[in-house]
C-alpha cells in the first residue's frame, strides 16, 4: 500500500510539473505569438484592439519592405561581423584568464578576482561616458579621430566589458576539473601551456560553447553601447539600431517593427537549435584519471 501511494504521489507530482511547464510556455509564448500574428497585418500606425493572437491573413508585405531597405544588408553585415569577432576575442581572453585564476597561484590573485567581481556589479550605463572619452582619446595609426564611430571601438568595448563575466563563468568550470590531470602533466615536464591547450580546452568545449552562445545573443541584441559609440556613423549601423529607427517620432508602422524583429531573431534561434545537444556539461572527466 505504501509503495502504491508513493507511486501515485510521484505521478501526480509529474503531472503537476508538466501542467506548470506547459502553462509557463503558453504565457511566455503569448508576446511572441502576438508579434508573429501582427507582422502579417497592415496597420494605419495603430495596433488592433482587441489584440489578435492568431493571424487572419498571410501578407508578407512587411517582410518584403524590410528586406528591400537599402540599409538592411549593411545592418546585418555589421551585426554579424561585430558579434562574431567580439565572441571569438572574448572567449580567447576569458579562457586564458579563467585558467589563470583557477589553476595558477600568483600574488594578488584573490584581490584581483574580487575586482573582477566588483566590475560585474556596476551598471553598464554608468561606464559609457568614461568609455566614450577613452575611445575618443585613443589616437592609433589609421584612427586620427579616435575609435569613436568605428567597428574597432565597438568591439573593444564589447570585449572589455564582458571578459570579467565570462572569466567568472569559466573559472568555476576549470576549478571543478580534477587537479590530478594537470599535476600529471607537470610531473612529466609539461608546462601550463600544455595543460591549457591539451587538457583544459578539449574538456571545456561544452562549457565554452554554452558561454559562446549566450555571448553571441548578448552582443547580437546589444543596443545602448552601439547607439553611443557608432550611432552617428551610418555605415556602422546594426540591427538593433535599425529596429529603433523603425519607431517613428509621432507614429510607428508596427508590422514593420514586428517583421524586422522576427528577422533579427532568426540567427539566434538557428544557433540555439544547432547547439542545443552540445550545451551539456558533465561526465567529461570520467575515466580520465585512474583511481
Amino acid at each position: 500500500m505504501k509503495n502504491g501511494s508513493m507511486k501515485t504521489a510521484d505521478v501526480l507530482l509529474q503531472i503537476f510539473i508538466w501542467v506548470l511547464l506547459i502553462g509557463a510556455l503558453f504565457v511566455f509564448s503569448i508576446p511572441f505569438l502576438y508579434m508573429i500574428t501582427n507582422s502579417f497585418e497592415k496597420f494605419s500606425y495603430v495596433l488592433p484592439y482587441p489584440p489578435k493572437l492568431f493571424p487572419t491573413r498571410l501578407n508578407f508585405a512587411a517582410y518584403g519592405h524590410i528586406l528591400q531597405m537599402d540599409i538592411f544588408p549593411t545592418a546585418v553585415k555589421n551585426s554579424l561581423l561585430n558579434t562574431s569577432v567580439a565572441v571569438l576575442i572574448s572567449i580567447f581572453i576569458s579562457t586564458l584568464s579563467a585558467y589563470g585564476f583557477a589553476r595558477i597561484k600568483f600574488p594578488g590573485r584573490d584581490f584581483l578576482f574580487k575586482i573582477y567581481l566588483f566590475t560585474l556589479m556596476m551598471p553598464g550605463f554608468l561606464n559609457i561616458i568614461p568609455q566614450f572619452l577613452v575611445l575618443r582619446g585613443m589616437r592609433l595609426p589609421g584612427f586620427d579621430n579616435g575609435l569613436v564611430g568605428t567597428r574597432a571601438g565597438l568591439i573593444l568595448i564589447y570585449v572589455a566589458t564582458n571578459v570579467c563575466g565570462h572569466t567568472f563563468f569559466l573559472r568555476s568550470f576549470f576549478r571543478g576539473l580534477p587537479r590530478s590531470l594537470s599535476e600529471s602533466v607537470l610531473i612529466d615536464g609539461g608546462s601550463h601551456g600544455d595543460i591549457f591547450f591539451k587538457i583544459m580546452l578539449p574538456l571545456s568545449k561544452p562549457s565554452i560553447g554554452t558561454m559562446a552562445i549566450f555571448a553571441f545573443q548578448g552582443f547580437w541584441e546589444e543596443y545602448f553601447t552601439a547607439k553611443v559609440i557608432v550611432g552617428a556613423n551610418e555605415k556602422m549601423i546594426t540591427l538593433p539600431l535599425l529596429l529603433q529607427r523603425l519607431n517613428g517620432e509621432h507614429a510607428t508602422r508596427w508590422e514593420w517593427v514586428f517583421a524586422a524583429s522576427l528577422l533579427a531573431l532568426i540567427p539566434v534561434i538557428i544557433l540555439f537549435i544547432v547547439s542545443q545537444k552540445k550545451m551539456v556539461v558533465g561526465g567529461l572527466t570520467q575515466g580520465s584519471v585512474k583511481g
